[in-house]
């Protein structure tokens, strides 16, 4: 990655509340861009940990210390970082992971997603634009949000990123479970597509497709199987409601 990208002069605009103690761990083979990664995260307040290998990861991770964000390179010695995801995620479920990848392949993001990484960042990036969506993670973990919600017979359960509809388990990808936990935090009020694509996306820019409506009609097949009241709702012209109808 060129430093050009990482030096804008207004990196410093995103600022952090609470930060002071939070703890990250780098988990990044190029040990010069992990070093830089730690010394802006660290002047932002946060402890910060470098590892340089996911054999290394893995044990830190199964240890006793307490991460608040794992930020991840994908292509790692000793243990690759797909198969670290993996292994860690069912340990750690409220974990949010932050993959760093030199791969711009839409299908290298999805498996990353798929394997339970919560967002993507595609080499080489800015600064600002990865302290953003390290404030956005953080604030989605932020301890601010019970860990059940319920609407109708519709249960999610963040902890365990589980989700059960009348004692039906259904199985949702990072994104959807995302998707539905925005839906479920608003329940009874519309979300509107901008809101879905900022908290959701991490971006505020206009999408160039229908992004939206397409992981929307995903999560809506799930939840909203045949003969069962709807749940999920289309707010013409503006976005989604979920509602007990």
């Amino acid at each position: 990655m060129g430093n050009e990208s990482l030096s804008e002069p207004d990196n410093r605009a995103v600022v952090f509340d609470r930060s002071k103690g939070r703890r990250i761990l780098i988990v990044e083979d190029d040990v010069s861009l992990a070093s830089f990664l730690s010394s802006e995260l660290q002047a932002q307040s946060f402890i910060v940990d470098q590892i340089h290998d996911g054999e290394e990861a893995l044990h830190a991770l199964e240890g006793d210390r307490q991460y608040d964000l794992l930020i991840l390179d994908l292509n790692l010695p000793k243990i690759h970082g797909i198969s670290l995801i993996q292994r860690v995620r069912p340990a750690r479920p409220r974990l949010p992971v932050l993959v760093l990848t030199a791969r711009s392949r839409v299908e290298d993001k999805v498996l990353a997603l798929q394997s339970g990484a919560d967002d993507c960042l595609t080499k080489p990036f800015s600064l600002l634009e990865l302290m953003a969506r390290v404030s956005a993670l953080l604030r989605r973990n932020s301890g601010l949000i019970p860990n059940c919600s319920t609407v109708g017979d519709l249960t999610l359960l963040r902890d365990e990123r589980r989700v059960e509809r009348n004692g039906r388990r259904i199985d949702l990808t990072p994104r959807e479970f995302a998707i539905l936990d925005v839906m479920m935090r608003n329940a009874g009020r519309p979300v509107s597509r901008a809101t879905l694509l900022a908290e959701v996306w991490n971006t505020s820019s206009e999408p160039t497709t229908n992004i939206v409506d397409v992981y929307m009609k995903y999560v809506r097949d799930k939840i909203d199987l045949p003969g069962e009241p709807r749940l999920t709702h289309t707010v013409r012209g503006f976005g989604y409601e979920l509602r007990d109808a």
